[in-house]
């Protein structure tokens, strides 16, 4: 017989996943995470390791899964450039069999079924900030669309089922999160602005720097995906991230500022398709879910920046 409150999170070896994991332990679930360590880490879970209601399962999600669970997170996916283009691939493999997978499950076990998907699904948006019912602006021949096409695909998949066979889906639209548990190798924003700035290299920004981003805290983000998973009926996508824009510029000037790096900004050309500006229409989330983010930009950085530094310190990367 099934367990009450047990919670499968596909992905949960990785930076969300795993911080996910952690607080669906706090709220008293049995977890399984499902990782195949492609991207995910196993330090990432030292926390949980001994925890008696915590089991980790190695296992590639573009192969069937055989589980008893009462819900599932589906976060398995590379998210960084960096990581998703190393073999597109299987990247694409990844979005729509590992799709196919877990609505097969959850057809199966009659449980609800939430994918991270991604702000990806806009593209490189002529709509700003970017709503729900906006569709997109997405090159689905160039080098990003093995992860924005391949999300959109999931999101159609998700959709099918809901419709075709009532699976009970949600759909989380996640816009670019931060903090601690990121890979010091991420390629993101961020960690890698961070990295530079501890260790006095220069802080590399592709194109101008003028392009602009929305950033949410991680305890945010995850705090929307359990919003999102425990409201009824909501089968729509949903946008979960920080409506706060800043530009490439203004993040590493902050951040050198909060490392008192001695940093400068070395500029680099602009990669194909990379968005311009991406924001999100939360309003959606504060209706539907009442949910918003609440750790400013200044917190969520100081926290990160300890993090990283903690890392770099243990490798003796640290510049003289």
């Amino acid at each position: 017989m099934r367990h009450t409150n047990r919670v499968l999170v596909t992905g949960g070896a990785g930076f969300l996943g795993s911080h996910l994991c952690k607080r669906l332990i706090e709220q008293g679930k049995e977890v399984v995470c499902l990782d195949n360590f492609y991207t995910g880490t196993k330090e990432n879970l030292q926390a949980l390791a001994s925890n008696p209601h915590f089991e980790v399962t190695r296992h590639d999600i573009c192969e069937p899964i055989s589980l008893e669970v009462d819900a599932i997170y589906h976060l398995a996916c590379p998210a960084s450039p960096m990581f998703y283009q190393r073999d597109s691939i299987r990247t694409t493999k990844i979005n729509v069999l590992g799709a196919i997978n877990v609505l097969d499950l959850a057809k199966r076990l009659k449980v609800p079924v939430l994918i991270s998907s991604t702000s990806e699904v806009y593209g490189d948006p002529l709509v700003h900030p970017q709503r729900e019912d906006y569709w997109g602006n997405v090159n689905c021949n160039g080098p990003r669309a093995c992860y924005d096409e391949g999300k959109r695909c999931a999101e159609t998949l998700f959709m099918d089922y809901h419709r075709q066979h009532h699976v009970d889906i949600r759909i989380a639209r996640i816009f670019n999160t931060y903090g601690p548990q990121m890979n010091l190798n991420d390629g993101r924003v961020i960690s890698n602005f961070i990295v530079q700035a501890l260790q006095n290299k220069p802080i590399t920004i592709y194109g101008n720097g003028e392009q602009s981003r929305s950033f949410c805290y991680v305890d945010d983000t995850i705090s929307g995906l359990m919003k999102l998973m425990a409201k009824p009926n909501c089968h729509l996508p949903v946008n979960i991230g920080n409506p706060i824009e800043k530009t490439m510029k203004e993040i590493a000037q902050i951040i050198i500022t909060d490392t008192g790096s001695h940093s400068t900004i070395s500029y680099h050309p602009l990669p194909p398709d990379d968005p311009k500006q991406r924001c999100p229409d939360i309003s959606r989330a504060k209706a539907e879910l009442g949910w918003e983010p609440v750790v400013d930009l200044k917190e969520g950085l100081d926290k990160t920046i300890a993090y990283f530094q903690k890392k770099i310190l243990q490798l003796n990367l640290v510049s003289a």
